[in-house]
């Protein structure tokens, strides 16, 4: 199985894929749509998952499943978001947390989001199996109420933004439920040997996280 990052500006989106079947996970904002639709046109696309329902994660997501004729999945708790992402309250911790809320915020009450229909909902311990990718669903809620990742193969864990990469390693700096997003940064940890791949930064290691 590989995992293709897609760098859209500080945001990443990712095709995960075998020899015959690919899946697209997250979308970046509308400046990078061409940019992530030339990347999947080297794949036979079967599926498009939203981590979260935040507008830098989802912005693309109604053009691109157009585009790929693929379906959207998505965990329940978050479909608000996709019209709305100021309804799960955010907050923040440290000195940079503080600097990437207020941005944060700025985007969710000016970026709009393209009508999204998905169709598939995701839930802990969920398999794609039927789209052809080895994957396991993981529910990491913290960051927002339906926040997800994917374990690819019990070696690489696609995180969203339930930890981050922005300046340095860490658990998520924003937040909607800080006990959950420490909950879901130990069980992140609990896996074991994987590589992280992060809505925002490099790919590191597994390690402690809470």
């Amino acid at each position: 199985m590989e995992i293709q990052r897609i760098c859209c500006g500080n945001v990443n989106s990712y095709i995960v894929s075998n020899e015959k079947n690919a899946i697209l996970v997250d979308t970046g904002r509308e400046e990078y749509c061409q940019k992530v639709l030339n990347a999947c046109k080297m794949f036979h696309m079967r599926l498009l998952v939203l981590t979260h329902g935040h507008v830098d994660h989802v912005q693309n997501a109604a053009f691109l499943a157009n585009a790929l004729r693929i379906p959207v999945a998505i965990n329940q708790e978050d479909i608000p978001l996709l019209k709305d992402n100021m309804l799960q309250i955010l907050s923040s911790r440290g000195i940079f947390g503080k600097i990437v809320l207020s941005a944060s915020l700025k985007s969710f009450k000016k970026d709009k989001i393209p009508p999204i229909v998905p169709t598939i909902f995701l839930n802990d311990n969920d398999v794609l199996d039927s789209y052809g990718i080895s994957a396991k669903v993981i529910a990491l809620p913290g960051h927002t109420k339906g926040s997800i990742g994917l374990d690819i193969e019990q070696r690489n864990l696609l995180v969203g933004d339930a930890l981050m990469n922005m300046f340095y390693p860490t658990t998520s700096m924003l937040y909607n439920d800080k006990m959950a997003m420490v909950q879901s940064a130990e069980k992140i940890s609990g896996l074991g040997k994987r590589m992280i791949y992060f809505g925002h930064g490099k790919p590191t290691r597994n390690r402690k996280w809470a």
